[in-house]
């Protein structure tokens, strides 16, 4: 990044929900004399926002801008150090952000979960972005941190605990409650949209090395049962919905560190549903519903009558409601040494809205603040913040641990 910017931080959507979540969240954690700036659409709601983030956040600039003004793009892209945007679904509305971004050196962090999305930067913008030094940080909310993360942090305690390198690793989501915001719905509404009739984007989306390319010689991924248990365990489990994004972008993070998880790394998430009978039913039942979700969302009847009770873009749950949220995840690992580890990224927030606008958040000072990394181009959360993102997290109230359990 060359020459002075007037700005360090912009937030663009920041009148949206989760917009306005992450924009709180700033004006409590951002150095003294930060410079920030809301960007968005309306100046109206812009200047209520600022005032309703009371004095910390007095001194903040205003940007009103169109993303499909490409101009006006430019110009918010040179202005600042790094842009922070919650603005999607990605695919239709985040490639001339992150265009803008790689052209002119600036820092970039979202919170998409499509797999289209960042399949299409990786191809277009993934060399101006080295050759301008800017970091296109991909996922920085809990999609998809905690599981790049969780998965980073394991990676170097095996091999500073002497164990060699990651066998198969599986992430089981053991608590959670809470939801997906509007945002992240509308996200995956669109990309069923997308792949509807094209089956060779609907393999881009199932890929395991979609944003890879291909794995390393002799490393093939393996398919996963869709409900199983653990070896040597009682409890059941189904797929998480974010599985397969949040596998594709760990594996990015290990093909960009030159393959450093160990030929035998293979990765999966799940969510368990607890012991014996009633955790079969329970993860057979998450498996149907998952797949009637996604299958609902690909037609156009069916769509518009999940639209009448899922939540649009914008919205979110109540104060309350979301002050209940929180969620447990643990990665579970066998080293070659075959010694067992295990990495907890917890935290007491709505996973979806309040612990996403910490991970947006502080993903965006990690940026304009931190020892970064030695990387430019499309990057991941690992591969373009670092492990030092953990120590951001725990200072506010995530539980961020690696532990060797046998």
């Amino acid at each position: 990044m060359t020459g002075e910017r007037e700005l360090d931080v912009v937030l663009l959507g920041a009148t949206g929900f989760v917009g306005r979540l992450t924009a709180a969240h700033l004006a409590r954690s951002a150095p003294a004399g930060l410079r920030v700036a809301l960007a968005g659409r309306s100046a109206e709601r812009l200047s209520a926002l600022r005032d309703d983030l009371g004095e910390a956040a007095s001194s903040w600039a205003l940007r009103t801008i169109d993303v499909t003004d490409d101009d006006a793009l430019d110009r918010l892209a040179a202005s600042t150090r790094v842009l922070a945007t919650t603005v999607g679904p990605y695919l239709r509305s985040g490639l001339p952000v992150v265009r803008a971004c790689a052209a002119h050196g600036t820092h970039y962090a979202d919170l998409t979960g499509e797999p289209l999305f960042v399949r299409e930067t990786v191809a277009t913008a993934h060399a101006p972005a080295q050759a301008s030094g800017a970091r296109i940080v991909h996922a920085c909310g809990f999609d998809s941190v905690p599981s790049d993360l969780g998965v980073r942090l394991l990676a170097d305690h095996v091999a500073a605990g002497g164990d060699g390198t990651l066998g198969a690793t599986t992430l089981h989501v053991l608590a959670m409650r809470g939801g997906f915001s509007g945002g992240t719905i509308d996200s995956g509404r669109q990309q069923q949209i997308a792949t509807a009739g094209r089956p060779d984007l609907r393999r881009v989306v199932a890929d395991p090395e979609a944003l890879t390319g291909q794995a390393p010689s002799g490393r093939a991924r393996r398919g996963h049962p869709v409900v199983a248990r653990e070896a040597g365990s009682d409890v059941w489990s189904g797929p998480f919905v974010m599985g397969g994004f949040n596998r594709q972008v760990v594996l990015r993070s290990d093909a960009l560190r030159g393959w450093a998880y160990g030929p035998g790394f293979d990765y999966r998430e799940v969510v368990d549903t607890g012991p014996g009978p009633l955790g079969a039913v329970g993860a057979a039942a998450l498996a149907g519903g998952t797949a009637a979700l996604l299958g609902g969302l690909s037609f156009g009847p069916t769509r518009a009558l999940l639209d009448r009770v899922l939540p649009a873009p914008g919205e979110g749950p109540s104060d309350k409601t979301r002050a209940q949220g929180r969620f447990a995840l643990e990665i579970r690992t066998t080293a070659t040494s075959g010694a067992r580890w295990t990495a907890r990224v917890a935290a007491p927030y709505d996973p979806g809205y309040d612990g996403t606008a910490v991970l947006l958040g502080e993903s965006a000072l990690a940026l304009a603040g931190d020892d970064l990394p030695d990387a430019a181009g499309v990057l991941t959360p690992t591969t373009g913040i670092g492990p030092g993102l953990a120590d951001r997290l725990r200072a506010h109230r995530f539980e961020v641990d690696v532990s060797r359990t046998g």
